[in-house]
Order: C-alpha cells, then structure tokens, then sequence
C-alpha cells in the first residue's frame, strides 16, 4: 500500500551571519542572529530586501543569509 503523506511548510526563520569575533590568523568568526516569524508567502526577493535592510543597521559585518524552513508531515489517507 502507498502512503499518500504530504509535506506542509510550517515556520520560516531569517537567520544573518554576524561577526562576532576573528580567529588566530584574523579571519571573521560569524554567529547567526535568527528572525522568526516570517511570513510563509514571502517570495526569496522580499526577504532579501529585509535581510538587506537589517544589514545595513548592524554596526558588525555580515556574512550569509539564510531561510531555514521547518515542514510537517501531513497523512493524506
């Protein structure tokens, strides 16, 4: 018998990489501040024009940004 399981994303998280520190040899260390709440039908465009708005008010550097999407499992039987 297949199983008719679907998948239904839940929650969208905006996490920054921000400098927190650099190593021996000088190079950026980075911790990720997250931002939850996103809305689930932001396109990649609008949360890149937050994610950029956040930036530009950060008094350290930023490295990567990221959306973490956590889904649920739903049975369709």
């Amino acid at each position: 018998k297949q199983m008719a399981i679907s998948k239904e994303l839940n929650t969208t998280t905006l996490s920054i990489e921000v400098q927190s520190s650099v190593d021996k040899d000088g190079n950026p260390l980075f911790k990720k501040k997250n931002f939850s709440g996103i809305n689930r039908e932001a396109t990649p465009e609008a949360i890149a024009t937050v994610a950029d708005a956040i930036k530009s008010v950060l008094d350290s550097e930023t490295g990567y940004t990221f959306i973490n999407e956590s889904s649920i499992l739903v049975d369709n039987a």
